[in-house]
């Protein structure tokens, strides 16, 4: 009679297992934290997509957009009311990864303990500057680089050029106020600055073809538990190298890391907290197979050519970086923005 209890209670305790391995007549939902049309949305539904093809049991997709704060309304429900049945997961960004975010006190949610899938990173971002201009980086008397962001403060990939000019001593200004990376590719192209940043290789290709400019610095992705250099970025410098070997110790140096496990991580999936084991490997499982689909890899194209796929330990070595930033290592990046003249609130 023991021995009957006890498999029962087993088999009691695990039907949401069974449901969750095999999928089948199920419909599993894509939650997004953003509104329809960015980025990440967009990055949802290629993933729902072949969701339907590559989970057991080929369950229908569908996404849910619950859109406000940067993802942290989304990333509350996600945490406070969706089961761990591996009948939802969510497409995260960098931001829902970001302390600076989730120690609000409006969040309630903490990433390090949810359990991620995978990730699709961008290989980076590079800052590219004209040729005729990059010997004054490094030469004080003469005129600054103009280093030209978009809104009124630098995003965390155009903050290389920040700790270029914090701890390499390079010699910039900064020009803010462009709405977004085409403007600040043309005010390159006109001359109006002289360096900017961005991920997306396309938009600089032309640019790198025509031989009037060059990528100063990359700040590398991340693979396998390291910082490693992006090819179609030739032999541009990482910046994790190049800052890491000279930062100070302490404070300076754990801003530093904080600024480059951010930059390394973009579009990452998970299930909720408390996940079993058994069918979050599932999803792995599914989410590789997913990365390395030719008609994925073409339909990817259309959101980024530089889709890059990105282990779930590689996502969760960043995530728990990240976590381990003290705030005033936080602060400290704001301090130094503010020196260089930005208006950090």
């Amino acid at each position: 009679m023991k021995a009957i209890t006890m498999a029962c209670g087993l088999l009691c305790a695990t039907p949401l297992v069974a449901t969750a391995q095999t999928f089948a007549d199920k419909t599993v939902q894509v939650l997004v934290g953003y509104a329809a049309g960015g980025g990440t949305d967009a990055t949802a539904r290629l993933v729902a997509v072949f969701y339907s093809r590559y989970l057991p049991g080929s369950p229908a997709a569908v996404i849910r957009n619950i859109p406000g704060a940067d993802g942290i309304i989304a990333s509350n429900y996600f945490v406070q009311q969706v089961a761990a049945d591996g009948l939802t997961s969510m497409v995260a960004s960098s931001t829902t990864a970001d302390p600076n975010y989730y120690r609000k006190p409006q969040s309630y949610f903490d990433p390090s303990k949810f359990s991620i899938i995978g990730g699709i990173g961008r290989g980076g971002t590079v800052l590219i500057v004209r040729n005729e201009a990059q010997a004054r980086l490094i030469n004080k008397p003469a005129p600054p680089v103009i280093m030209g962001i978009t809104g009124g403060v630098p995003r965390s990939g155009m903050q290389a050029a920040a700790w270029g000019a914090d701890v390499l001593g390079w010699n910039l200004r900064w020009v803010t106020g462009y709405r977004g990376t085409n403007d600040l590719m043309l005010a390159l192209e006109r001359g109006e600055i002289d360096m900017t940043s961005t991920g997306n290789l396309f938009q600089i290709q032309k640019m790198l073809d025509s031989g009037r400019y060059s990528i100063v610095s990359q700040s590398g992705a991340f693979s396998q538990g390291k910082f490693v250099a992006r090819a179609d970025f030739g032999d541009a410098p990482l910046m994790p190298q190049r800052v890491g070997e000279k930062v100070t110790p302490g404070l300076p140096e754990k801003a530093f890391s904080y600024w480059s496990n951010l930059t390394a991580i973009d579009k990452w999936v998970a299930l909720p907290p408390g996940t079993q084991q058994n069918i979050r490997e599932v999803y792995q499982k599914a989410f590789v197979q997913i990365l390395q689909d030719k008609e994925f890899i073409e339909q990817s194209k259309k959101i980024s050519d530089d889709f890059l796929p990105m282990s779930a330990e590689d996502v969760e070595s960043l995530v728990l970086r990240l976590w381990e930033t003290p705030p005033e290592a936080i602060h400290y990046i704001d301090d130094m923005l503010r020196k260089q003249g930005l208006n950090v609130e």
